[in-house]
């Protein structure tokens, strides 16, 4: 029973190699990165790489009072457990917890650099989230001077550290083989561990950076979008309507400013819409029909024009022999005749 328990248990380092070597496929893929193949890799990996965690708390390998001259050439290796599970948490895909990756894996490079510091690994300086209390007491213009200057020497330090990789890089390369197949001696296998932690804290010092700068932008969203979200909608009001200058339209009336008159129909389309509208008749005999009287009309003016022709003779005679009787009394009755009273 306890042989069967022993091959069912996982080594620790198979379990540490075996996650670094998944890490090693993710980053060589060409596959996207949110990919079911890769995800799964790295959901594995990060599993086993918590299952090597664990065993070893329970194994209590390391000591914070130790330096890593104490530690044994061997069991280097472990202390790059937190940087790989950093690393590999960076590249779980999920845009609804991105903020809870992004601190998991901060969590973890700080973890593997406060334990690098205080095992004297390297000469670096931890990246403290706080700011020193100064700070706060300072005007802006020298806040601004002291960021510029922090910018400054973070590019600068980046650089060093990108110079730094390259050449581990090429040791390490030299040194993997015999490592690896067993026939270095344990020298060179602390050599090459060595190396492989101080890569791997420029690594967390690079990612580090670049962490804070996302989680920075990603807060910054989601409390624009809050804020965005408690505002209250904004009242429906009716549209303001144009504002005229009286001044402006008349001006345009009198001198024909927007061109007013130009025509906008010909005549034809004119007499076309008129005639839709029934005002205008659409054809030549329903003009002749609106100019010519009715027959019932013309019926009854032939009748009436002997009548009318009849009675103005007779006016006529009527009138000649009044006329008549005019000049026979005025040859009977001379001028003055009858006014015989002032006559002396």
């Amino acid at each position: 029973m306890a042989s069967e328990q022993e091959v069912q248990t996982p080594r620790l380092p198979d379990l540490l190699e075996t996650g670094r070597q998944l890490l090693e496929e993710v980053e060589a893929s060409t596959q996207p990165m949110g990919s079911r193949l890769i995800q799964d890799k790295v959901t594995r990996a990060l599993g086993l790489l918590e299952t090597a965690s664990d065993m070893l708390l329970q194994l209590d390998m390391f000591s914070r009072n130790e330096d890593w001259e104490e530690i044994a050439s061997a069991d280097l290796k472990y202390l790059m457990l937190p940087a790989l599970m950093g690393a590999l948490t960076l590249k779980l895909v999920d845009t609804k917890h991105r903020i809870d990756h992004l601190q998991r894996a901060r969590d973890h490079f700080m973890s593997f650099l406060t334990q690098s510091h205080n095992y004297h690994l390297a000469d670096f300086q931890l990246p403290w989230v706080q700011s020193s209390p100064q700070e706060g007491n300072q005007p802006p213009s020298a806040i601004l001077e002291l960021n510029l200057v922090a910018m400054a020497s973070q590019r600068q330090a980046k650089i060093q550290r990108y110079k730094q990789n390259k050449a581990v890089e090429q040791k390490l390369s030299a040194l993997k083989s015999a490592v690896e197949s067993g026939q270095a001696d344990d020298e060179r296998v602390r050599e090459y561990y060595l190396l492989q932690l101080r890569k791997w804290i420029n690594i967390s010092l690079d990612e580090m950076e670049s962490i804070d700068q996302e989680l920075e932008i990603l807060r910054e969203r989601d409390s624009s979008s809050e804020a965005s979200a408690s505002r209250l909608p904004p009242q429906d009001r009716p549209p303001m309507k144009p504002f005229v200058l009286t001044r402006s339209v008349a001006q345009a009336q009198v001198f024909g400013a927007g061109y007013p008159s130009l025509a906008t129909m010909t005549v034809n389309d004119w007499y076309e819409q008129q005639q839709k509208c029934e005002v205008l008749p659409s054809s030549d005999k329903e003009v002749e029909k609106q100019v010519s009287p009715p027959e019932s009309h013309r019926v009854s003016q032939q009748e009436e024009e002997p009548e009318l022709e009849q009675k103005e003779e007779e006016e006529d005679e009527d009138a000649l022999h009044r006329m008549q009787q005019w000049d026979d009394w005025k040859d009977t009755h001379p001028r003055g005749y009858g006014n015989r009273q002032n006559m002396g």
